[in-house]
């Protein structure tokens, strides 16, 4: 170094080493970067002697030896990394270590690293990395680490190790051994260097590495002596392949990562604590079960503590106005205070005599000079608001000495900088309810307030309006001669207003009294021995707290000399404040430790430092348990330079109990100041053990000395009652005494509980007839009357019945090696509640140059060291880009403000980490399953076990007489013929293209012709034989209707199969591939257009063309009629193959006979009442189920028209549906979900302008959506809602039920009867509400709406005619009572005769299609849904006065989820999810290894992606008791969707599983 000093360096070389020495100190750069980059600059100017060529490289350490000045110590200090000095501690970063190295030893623990879309990663972080505003910085709570401050540096001589090794390069192994015996000789340290040794990254040294995937990335540097070897791991790109749960191989990493987190869960974690609340169903019990071997006080009952008597001086004033009132008169020039520009130099020297007439002149002008005489604006008694920079304490002062001297009651705030500021709202509440109307401000200050383009102040959000009145002498007009203030003795009125931020970030306002600042002020004069005409140097804010009490109000008392230090000016030099205090001579200064901590930083450039006048330094943030080492460490370095050890005098202070106690200054140094170093493990059940096993997790306190003068001081129990705590006991000080705050102002309740407490004695008697405030501050009272605070009340977490300090947890975070990875060291710590308990979340600013790798790894040790010191788990810890976490107008971080953004899912974290299975111990016990009602339960009739047994039917076909001309025909094609002779030219069909006209339409006899020619076609072109398999490939239309009947008419058996998307060839061929191969289709019959599709290249691409049986072009039809029709001869033959892929992803084909079909469309036909007069409009997919039928059968048998719109022409024009069902006016119409939803989506704003096209749907009587799944009620009710206003009935929509076995069971509303007759308002009869909590244990319970787990339930439709229902166990088969959660069975004569399959599985079969109840009616054959469900017995009657049972599906068992004994559907899921943030716009889960997989499509920036996350894991742990495992969010559109709208689950698994996903974002929850 020394070098350094002798060269002559040009000056440029010399101010960038400067900047460089600066960007070190912020930890903008690495000490490796800083040492290469001032080689290379001084490198040209070393002298190179022989022998002496030094690597520059290497560390100070070596070259120079280690004196308490000696800059290289400097060096050591200032690059130790930018951790936020509030919180610095060697001793805990020690600890941190030690802890973090016994969880390496205990056994890595996997965390599987998130995935990230590259375009997530590299967020340009020019933005993030402006500096902050600092317009209106004054210091505020951790406030610098807002700004660009050199942070942590090291507290004692002998230095730790650690940091310096984290420093400087591989030590030796000596430096090792020599460092263990500094630190008290105690082996932990050399064996904990060992454990350090081996994990060298770059130049950090880092704890051991936890993200097993890591370690061949980075390169391992063993230092000499290091013994253990490193276990490396391989990366996980060659994971062995995994079976899926269908027994699929699935490769990649996603699978890899899961069975990482897998094994991770497996792992035995510490032992839960018991259940903390069983969850019954009648109400939830929360049962606390303490530990009953955690640590309890032992102590006698504390006696409260008074401090001595406040004994009055004869020559103090009777009122602060009267002190300033003398001093002004009889000493003018004596100095009172003096401003600091940027510079250091004095900018104005404001004296008594000044203030004195400046303020008188203030008085008189807010008096008299605001509104009119007979109507002043501002009487004595009103508040003002006083808004001053934090560089111009001058003016402050004369503005609130100027309020005192009116009697009206000044409320200093921060100045609002922008119209947002945080919490600026919040203040703008405290002063509309202080009625303030008027703020007085200073001329820079009001010229730098936002402007409107007219040049009026804007009124800030959430504030009154306010008139602003600048304060300049200038400005204001001279106070008559014979005017003169009333100066009044101190008195029981306002003197002025402290605002406070809570927790919550609500704004309250502290009222002082007159007596009480007074009182305040006698006590600290007493207390800290002021005396006339003494100097002080202020750091702290001047506008509130410590920095007003000393240097605005107790300093005016005493007639002292004031030194004001700007905020701006502790930035660029933070050793002013030194300076002044040896400039000035000064006696005391004020301080917060941050403000030592900078000096420790910056004190070497400072040759002649004698800080021997100090006779007092007041630490205002004495109270925070890690000031301790800002203060021994600042002795240490200055204690060479004349500072006293005496003289630090750290104090507690709180804005309601004002100054709780303060360390007076002694002259006796031999009496050592007190220490108290307490387990963290008794501190977090409320108990002092300074004997502490755990050595790594302590907490090292420092007194801040004893109760103020004519003060009494007790601890009371933090919650319930305030009783006195045991000696031995942690609580909340509380304070009686005159000088404290008297109230909230305006809060009379908040008032009684802290300004009005009686603390009272263990049999309940009180120990003073005075009440006590509490102070906020959590501590006790030691030996010799000494204090001790531990922590605030506002920073207390209480989780799993443990208090954790939020202080105590930044501290731990920030002793996390890499110590430079928090930017500045801005970490916020709160708590959340989740699930009956408190959860903590950590938020930290990251650097903006931190790699992935860097933020995964110190997110995995941050949450071993905090489980290791704490015994906590972490919830949520997520990392910020720099400077965005939200600021108070000091800089610090706005607490309340982040947790605000957190849970709203806007605080756009680059990383999160949830560890919800580590945290979560209080999920409800896994249910076992109740046996159901089993054989032995006595039938009774139709009841079972006092039940009625769950069945219903819809009408008996018998008994149904009607004109049904079709029933005397056997089969469809025959019904058609006998219509073409009848009503040739009755047209059946109408398909409407995507502009609303006619494309094309069928009458009776046009559909026979057509049928003819395909017939003849089949027989000559395709030789098929009776009973061959024909496959139709054909859009939406007429002509697959035609080919359809064309097929009956030759004998051969139809299979509608969608045709491919042209522009998705590569996904859809392969399915229609699929269809044909396994239904065995002879041939294959479609248009000219899709011929050509699947013959070109894309379609070879895609599948084996060669292997495709033969093409039939309808499009080109022979003329000749077919010599003869074919008849079938037996009704029960097949009729139509019905293939279709369900949502679980497998392909299921089912046979149905002409029996079925015409039983079918007989029932349908009844049910709807169709007969020819009538039209129908269908928005259907023909190719399975009831939508094939609607679209194809229905009309031939019942001859009524039916209007076809193809649901892809809806993607083009959104309206075509609904303006088709108004056009042609018809009562009843067919449509699916996603025809419904593509309406509400795409319509919602549109219905004004389409009811002036003239639509109007008050005509349709039905619209039945057609489905096979549980109603969505949300849907229907929103589609009803936005079409009330064009004339749709809401009773109109109703839905249909049907599934594999039997293609509709429900179908169309019931007309109700009773319910038309009456005209009954209320909610619609058919939607019930059911507990989700008995859902998941197969129970059905009926709730009220709006009860918490409610789910509604919609009804599925009235059973058709000739279907009987019955519920059942799916397990024992046994039949199940009323209201009973089961599955559903179905008897009835259009039931599918089976699955067609090529393997034809003969169990499945039987099971599916031919089931029998296990007791009661055992003879009737059942088919078996597949779907859970429950019927209900109605009040309602339907026509014919039976009373009517509805069915309500709940979902399908193939669907639901099995998870801790209970099942889950997931619907339920995803709909809790995508409620709970805005740019959710589609969600679905599934399991996967008993993990829950939550998928979300993200509509919004990519940025927002990690939002959700924990949004997503606490919306599903709070409704469904479920812990997530793993949160993918993806793009819009990737959840596949089927024609029918139904979510395809499997699909995206398997997607998900082999890595085709392409998401934004996974995380793995711990």
């Amino acid at each position: 170094m020394a070098d350094r000093d002798t060269l002559p360096l040009p000056l440029e070389v010399r101010t960038r080493l400067a900047e460089l020495e600066l960007e070190l100190s912020e930890g903008d750069i690495t000490q490796k970067g800083y040492e290469k980059k001032r080689s290379k600059l001084i490198g040209a100017f070393l002298p190179q002697a022989p022998g002496k060529g030094m690597d520059p490289s290497v560390p100070h350490e070596r070259r120079t030896p280690v004196t308490p000045g000696s800059s290289s110590r400097y060096h050591r200090r200032r690059s130790s990394g930018s951790r936020d000095e509030r919180y610095r501690s060697d001793v805990h970063t020690e600890a941190v270590q030690a802890a973090l190295a016994k969880q390496k030893e205990r056994g890595k623990m996997a965390v599987p690293m998130p995935s990230k879309r590259r375009s997530l990663v590299v967020q340009s972080s020019m933005d993030a990395y402006t500096p902050p505003d600092t317009s209106s910085g004054s210091e505020g709570e951790g406030s610098m680490q807002g700004e660009g401050t050199p942070t942590s540096s090291q507290s004692s001589i002998n230095m730790e190790n650690w940091i310096s090794r984290a420093i400087h390069g591989s030590t030796t192994s000596s430096t090792t051994s020599s460092s263990s015996t500094q630190s008290g000789g105690s082996g932990a340290a050399s064996r904990l260097a060992d454990v350090m040794g081996q994990t060298h990254l770059e130049n950090h040294s880092a704890p051991p590495d936890v993200t097993s995937y890591t370690t061949d990335s980075i390169q391992v540097e063993r230092p000499q002596g290091s013994t253990t070897a490193s276990r490396s791991t391989p990366k996980y790109g060659n994971a062995e392949l995994m079976e899926t749960g269908d027994g699929v191989p699935v490769g990649g990493r996603v699978s890899a990562k899961i069975q990482q987190l897998v094994n991770t869960l497996k792992r035995p974690k510490r032992p839960p604590l018991r259940e903390f609340f069983v969850d019954d169903f009648e109400e939830l019990l929360e049962v606390q079960q303490p530990d009953p071997n955690q640590p309890k006080a032992e102590g006698a009952q504390m006696l409260a503590m008074r401090g001595e008597q406040l004994g009055v001086v004869t020559n103090w004033p009777l009122s602060l106005e009267a002190a300033l009132q003398r001093w002004g008169t009889i000493s003018p020039k004596a100095p009172c205070l003096t401003t600091m520009d940027t510079n250091g130099k004095p900018l104005y020297i404001l004296t008594y005599g000044k203030l004195w007439t400046r303020s008188i002149k203030v008085a008189y002008n807010i008096l008299h000079k605001l509104g009119s005489k007979q109507e002043p604006m501002l009487r004595p008694g009103d508040r003002v608001a006083l808004v001053f920079p934090n560089n111009d304490p001058a003016a402050f002062m004369v503005a609130f000495y100027g309020c005192l001297l009116a009697e009206v009651v000044p409320v200093p705030i921060e100045v609002p900088l922008t119209r947002k500021d945080a919490g600026s709202q919040q203040i703008g509440f405290l002063l509309g309810s202080c009625g303030v109307t008027v703020a007085l401000t200073s001329d820079a200050c009001h010229k730098g307030l936002p402007k409107s383009p007219t040049g009026e102040i804007p009124q800030f959000k959430g504030w009154p309006k306010l008139l602003w009145f600048v304060t300049e002498s200038k400005h204001l007009s001279k106070p008559p001669r014979d005017w003169f203030p009333h100066i009044k003795d101190a008195n029981n009125e306002t003197a002025y207003i402290e605002y406070k931020t809570c927790k919550d970030g609500s704004v309250l306002g502290v009222t002082v009294m007159r007596m009480a600042l007074l009182t305040h002020c006698q006590a600290l004069t007493q207390s800290c021995g002021y005396t006339e005409a003494e100097t002080i140097v202020n750091v702290l804010d001047f506008k509130k707290d410590v920095g007003l009490w000393h240097g605005i109000l107790t300093s005016v008392m005493n007639m002292m000399h004031v030194i004001s230090i700007p905020y701006s000016l502790m930035k660029v030099n933070p050793l002013s404040w030194i300076q002044k205090v040896c400039q000035y001579k000064a006696k005391v200064a004020c301080v917060k430790s941050r403000d030592m901590h900078w000096a420790l930083v910056a004190h070497r450039d400072q040759r002649d430092i004698n800080l021997s006048s100090l006779r007092m330094l007041v630490v205002a943030d004495g109270a925070n348990p890690w000031s301790i080492s800002s203060c021994d460490a600042f002795l240490n370095v200055f204690q060479s330079k004349g500072l006293k050890p005496e003289v630090i005098c750290p104090c507690a202070s709180s804005p309601e109990a004002l100054t709780v106690a303060i360390r007076r200054p002694t002259d006796d140094s031999n009496q050592p100041p007190g220490r108290g170093v307490l387990s963290m493990q008794g501190l977090s059940h409320g108990v002092i053990r300074v004997d502490s096993e755990e050595k790594l997790s302590v907490l090292t306190l420092q007194d801040v000395g004893t109760v103020m003068p004519g003060a009494l001081m007790c601890v009371v129990k933090p919650d319930g009652v305030p009783q006195l705590c045991k000696t031995d006991e942690i609580g909340e000080l509380c304070v009686g005494s005159i000088a404290t705050g008297t109230s909230y102002y305006g809060l009379s309740g908040m008032t009684k509980n802290t300004f009005e407490v009686f603390p009272m004695n263990s049999v309940g008697a009180l120990i003073s007839e005075y009440p006590f405030t509490r102070t906020g501050l959590l501590g006790f009272v030691g030996p010799g009357g000494l204090c001790f605070i531990a922590g605030k009340m506002d920073g207390l977490m209480v989780v799993g019945g443990r208090r954790h300090n939020a202080d105590d947890i930044v501290a731990t975070a920030l002793a996390v090696e890499p110590m430079k990875f928090v930017y500045r060291g801005r970490i916020a710590v709160f708590s959340i509640s989740v699930l009956h308990d408190e959860r903590i979340v950590v938020v930290a600013e990251q650097r903006p140059d931190s790699t992935e790798e860097d933020s995964f790894q110190w997110m995995s040790r941050v949450l071993q060291a905090i489980d290791g010191i704490h015994q906590v788990g972490v919830y949520c810890l997520a990392l910020v880009p720099s400077n965005t976490l939200p600021k108070t107008p000091l800089g610090g971080i706005h607490l309340s403000e982040s947790k605000q953004l957190f849970l709203e899912g806007s605080l756009h974290p680059c990383n999160v980490l949830m560890c919800p299975h580590t945290c979560v111990t209080n999920l409800p016990k896994p249910r076992q399953k109740q046996p159901e009602i089993g054989p032995a339960s006595v039938m009774v009739g139709n009841l079972v076990s006092g039940k009625r047994i769950a069945q219903a039917s819809g009408r008996d076909l018998g008994q149904m007489e009607d004109n049904d001309q079709a029933r005397k025909f056997l089969f469809l094609s025959e019904v058609l013929q006998w219509r073409a002779q009848t009503t040739p030219d009755h047209v059946l069909y109408t398909l409407l293209n995507c502009r609303g006209t006619i494309a094309s339409s069928l009458t009776c006899v046009q559909l026979h012709k057509r049928a003819e020619k395909i017939a003849t076609m089949l027989a000559e072109r395709g030789h098929l034989q009776d009973g061959d398999h024909v496959a139709l490939v054909y859009p939406p239309g007429i002509d697959l209707i035609a080919a359809f009947y064309g097929c009956l008419y030759a004998g051969c058996v139809p299979i509608t199969v969608r045709p491919p998307h042209p522009q998705n060839i590569a996904t859809t061929l392969p399915t229609v591939k699929m269809i044909v191969e396994v239904s065995r289709s002879a041939c294959m019959m479609t248009t000219a257009v899709i011929c050509k599709l699947l013959r070109s290249k894309e379609a070879s691409a895609a599948v084996d063309v060669r292997s495709w049986p033969p093409v039939l072009d309808t499009d080109d039809l022979p003329k000749k009629k077919p010599p003869l029709l074919y008849k079938p001869s037996n009704p029960d033959t097949l009729a139509y193959l019905d293939f279709s892929v369900s949502t679980t992803g497998m392909l299921a084909g089912v046979k149905m006979s002409h029996t079925a079909t015409s039983a079918f469309c007989r029932s349908i036909k009844l049910q709807c009442e169709l007969y020819p007069s009538r039209e129908v409009a269908i928005c259907l997919d023909p190719y399975c189920g009831l939508g094939f039928v609607l679209w194809c059968l229905c009309s031939v048998y019942s001859g009524h028209q039916s209007i076809l719109i193809p649901p892809s022409e809806l993607e083009v024009n959104p309206a075509l549906w609904l303006l088709g069902v108004s056009q042609y006016k018809v009562r009843d119409t067919f449509c699916s979900y996603s025809v419904m939803e593509l309406c509400t989506k795409g319509l919602g704003l549109q219905t004004e302008s389409i009811k002036s096209r003239g639509l109007d749907l008050s005509r349709v009587r039905t619209c039945v959506v057609v489905a096979e799944e549980r109603p969505r009620i949300a849907l229907t009710q929103s589609f009803s809602k936005l079409f009330k206003d064009l004339g749709l009935h809401p009773r109109a929509v109703s839905t249909s039920f049907g599934c594999r076995v039997n293609l509709a069971i429900c179908l169309q509303p019931h007309r109700l009867g009773k319910l038309a007759d009456q005209g009954t308002s209320g909610p619609d009869p058919t939607t019930v509400y059911v507990d989700m909590r008995a859902l998941r244990h197969d129970r059905v319970r009926l709730v009220e709406r709006g009860s918490p787990h409610s789910l509604p339930l919609m009804e599925s439709g009235k059973i058709l005619p000739g279907v009987r229902i019955i519920i059942a166990n799916p397990e024992t088969k046994g039949p199940l009572g009323d209201s009973h959660l089961g599955e559903i069975w179905v008897c009835s004569g259009h039931n599918a005769s089976g699955y067609f399959t090529v393997y034809g599985d003969e169990a499945l079969q039987s099971d599916h299609f031919t089931s029998r109840l296990s007791f009661g009616d055992t003879q009737t054959i059942w088919a078996r849904t597949g779907y859970l469900g429950f019927l209900r017995r109605t009040e309602l009657t339907d026509a014919s006065g039976e009373r009517h049972d509805a069915l309500y599906v709940v979902g399908a068992l193939d669907e639901a989820m099995e998870l801790r004994g209970m099942r889950y559907h997931p619907i339920d899921i995803e709909t809790s999810v995508i409620r709970t943030h805005k740019s959710i716009t589609e969600c679905a889960v599934f399991t996967w290894t008993n993990l829950l997989v939550v998928v979300v499509e993200l509509d919004g920036s990519e940025q927002e992606a990690l939002d959700l996350v924990p949004l997503v894991t606490n919306v599903v742990l709070e409704e469904h008791y479920l812990i997530v495992g793993v949160v993918v969010v993806v793009d819009i559109g990737v959840i596949p969707i089927n024609s029918r709208g139904e979510k395809q689950r499997m699909h995206l698994r398997d997607g998900f599983l082999a890595d085709q996903l392409d998401p934004i974002y996974v995380a793995y929850n711990m």
